[in-house]
């Protein structure tokens, strides 16, 4: 089957619902974002009413701005500083006070990150952006009752570090089920190979329950080949072993760097299976010197689409382009929420920066599980006592080089 005939399948098939949901260095904040951009965002309209005078918060954001995963840190702090900025501007004194690190994409690195945030005074966290350091930097947190909430890091065992942690994406093991759902559902393939890295949280997560769901669904995994941070310069191997093993499918629950690497080497060898990722392939079309167009027809899990032409989306898609010259993802997206959320819940529990963090952890966690927020990535959004957000999914496809909403 042709990467032609699977994107007008996929474009036509997509008529279910999915059920789904990822040495220190300070960046500081340089772009402006004028007060007129400002006012035009309707994601702001998601907040709750009202006027913020007391002393700033101090936010911190943790991510990876340089390294292989930094197209997911540098879209975080783009979107966090936009989202500030707007706040503070439309509320006419300073709500924020905001301060972001560099991590690496190392956890290490992001514990030494969240610590010197805590020198410079952070009350809250919105942050990190990939599993394995979050799940690090939740272990700190939780010692401090410091609130936490990643825009992207989906482990579930991120939020089982402790109820001071929480998520705005969709869970691991949701986007597992459903990636396997859709499979099924859709009849895309009966033949299932997968391609993942056992070394990482986030990867190996979705794969056990891509794995149990898919069994039940009558879906065979003809072969599952892993791979680790420490061996992945050549994946030409698992490509090939899935090739050999016949399979029409192959599920890629990692980061777009290695599946553009996957990408490439299938193309060399004239194999054309329906590659199908989750929310950790959003980047891959801005990955260096990567073919685009053998992209074409890959589908992922996402709770945001930049071409999706409702107002809101439209609104920040045209903020962010205009402060940093290029268009948002999903992890820009979640971010922006992250923050506007935090704002809602500030207003409605009366929060202030006059209270210490452990004071601020304990009325956001009562904020968070009270209220509904309508954002970029979902309306209605709520949290239970876990720290898990019950959001509506959606899904992309790749077509004509860019990604397209189904």
């Amino acid at each position: 089957m042709n990467k032609k005939v699977i994107s007008a399948m996929l474009a036509a098939s997509m008529a279910v619902s999915l059920a789904a949901c990822g040495s220190t260095a300070t960046s500081e904040a340089t772009s402006a974002v004028s007060s007129e951009t400002s006012s035009t965002v309707a994601s702001g309209e998601s907040a709750a009413s009202g006027s913020y005078t007391g002393t700033p918060i101090k936010v911190g954001g943790i991510g990876p701005i340089t390294g292989a995963a930094a197209t997911y840190g540098n879209a975080v702090k783009n979107a966090e500083e936009l989202a500030v900025k707007e706040i503070n501007a439309a509320n006419g004194s300073d709500v924020f006070d905001w301060k972001f690190e560099d991590d690496e994409h190392d956890a290490e690195k992001s514990v030494n990150a969240y610590n010197s945030l805590k020198d410079w005074g952070m009350q809250v966290l919105a942050g990190p952006v990939t599993t394995t350091p979050t799940l690090a930097v939740a272990a700190e947190s939780v010692n401090d009752n410091m609130f936490v909430m990643t825009p992207s890091a989906s482990a579930q065992t991120v939020i089982e570090t402790g109820d001071n942690v929480y998520q705005i994406c969709f869970t691991d093991p949701n986007q597992g089920v459903a990636s396997a759902d859709y499979i099924a559902e859709n009849a895309l393939a009966t033949k299932i190979g997968v391609i993942y890295d056992s070394s990482d949280a986030y990867s190996s997560g979705i794969y056990a329950k891509f794995k149990a769901e898919a069994e039940s669904k009558g879906l065979e995994i003809v072969t599952a080949e892993a791979f680790t941070s420490d061996n992945k310069s050549d994946l030409s191997t698992q490509v090939a072993k899935c090739q050999e093993a016949g399979a029409e499918l192959v599920f890629l629950p990692i980061y777009y760097t290695e599946a553009s690497q996957i990408l490439t080497t299938a193309n060399k060898t004239g194999y054309e299976p329906i590659f199908f990722g989750c929310d950790g392939m959003d980047g891959i079309l801005d990955v260096e010197g990567f073919d685009t167009s053998l992209a074409e027809g890959l589908m992922l899990l996402t709770p945001f689409a930049a071409d999706a032409q409702d107002e809101k989306t439209q609104a920040f898609v045209s903020a962010y382009v205009a402060a940093y010259g290029e268009t948002p993802n999903q992890f820009a997206a979640d971010a922006y929420d992250v923050i506007y959320s935090m704002y809602q819940a500030v207003l409605e529990t009366g929060v202030t920066g006059d209270m210490d963090a452990s004071e601020i952890c304990e009325q956001l966690k009562t904020g968070y599980t009270s209220m509904t927020f309508d954002g970029l990535t979902g309306t209605g959004m709520t949290w239970d006592a876990s720290g898990a957000v019950s959001k509506d999914p959606k899904a992309v496809v790749i077509k004509d080089g860019a990604y397209a909403a189904m």
